[in-house]
């Protein structure tokens, strides 16, 4: 046994019921306390392994195992092994209207902990200190649906962070933020890698990876792993990023000739 791991993804493939491919043959572990990114460009399977991550899909072929106990449809029926996960593992989805769907922003924030049958007493005092945290004490009584893109994504946050999770997955954390918002999500999982989290993050920002991330895993359009190293040796690999179409060669035209050269949303 080797609890060193928190996941170990070995030969996975995840087909959806339209035929077309999530992952395919996908190798991968992470680490304790590692701050690890997905790296690919859209469609390229991403989203799909935080949600087998997350035990949201499970695989067609091969295997994934949490704390080397083998995550299946079947585990996630044990109450016990189910409550255990669910309070371990937290998904952040990228888009904020997929995973805030109660009339009120503290409905939001509270539900997570409701369901891990805290009292009430235990839940509003996570309540508090998630919005204190984030930030949001003028929001709790809002809807939603009627916050900013911003105002919406601290809310994702602080719906998982009642339940302080050890792994923290993120899909696409800054996406449609600006830069101002952009900022502070980058700082808030810099919080959350001080404290030695888990972080996962899936990710076609380059500035968000190399910010955060130790480790990187890159996915290809084919959607399979090309290459995992650390975040220095993926950004100096500029036939890989052009590969994966992390980067794109930038064409202009000077003195009537087409002149091409790297370009790098970084």
């Amino acid at each position: 046994m080797n609890e060193d791991y928190i996941f170990e993804v070995e030969n996975v493939s995840f087909t959806y019921v339209n035929k077309a491919i999530g992952i395919k043959d996908l190798s991968l572990k992470v680490k304790r306390g590692e701050a690890v990114s997905i790296l690919g460009a859209n469609g390229s399977g991403k989203s799909t392994l935080l949600k087998i991550l997350d035990g949201l899909y499970f695989p067609q072929k091969g295997k994934i195992k949490f704390l080397n106990k083998v995550l299946t449809e079947k585990s996630l029926k044990d109450p016990d092994f189910a409550k255990e996960f669910r309070k371990r593992v937290g998904l952040v989805f990228q888009d904020p209207d997929v995973q805030l769907f109660l009339p009120t922003v503290k409905d939001e924030i509270a539900f997570a902990p409701l369901q891990m049958g805290l009292s009430k007493e235990e839940v509003k005092a996570k309540v508090d200190e998630a919005v204190k945290n984030l930030g949001i004490e003028k929001l709790v009584d809002r809807a939603p649906y009627h916050l900013s893109e911003g105002e919406k994504k601290k809310v994702s946050l602080a719906s998982i962070l009642t339940l302080d999770p050890d792994v923290w997955l993120l899909d696409e954390p800054t996406a449609s933020l600006d830069p101002k918002t952009q900022s502070w999500v980058i700082d808030f999982l810099l919080s959350l890698k001080e404290q030695k989290k888990t972080i996962i993050i899936a990710t076609h920002d380059l500035e968000i990876a190399y910010v955060v991330a130790q480790k990187c895993f890159v996915l290809g359009q084919d959607h399979t792993l090309l290459r995992k190293a650390n975040i220095n040796e993926i950004l100096a690999d500029k036939e890989l990023l052009l590969k994966a179409n992390l980067i794109h060669a930038h064409r202009h035209i000077h003195d009537g000739v087409i002149h091409g050269h790297e370009h790098r949303h970084f």
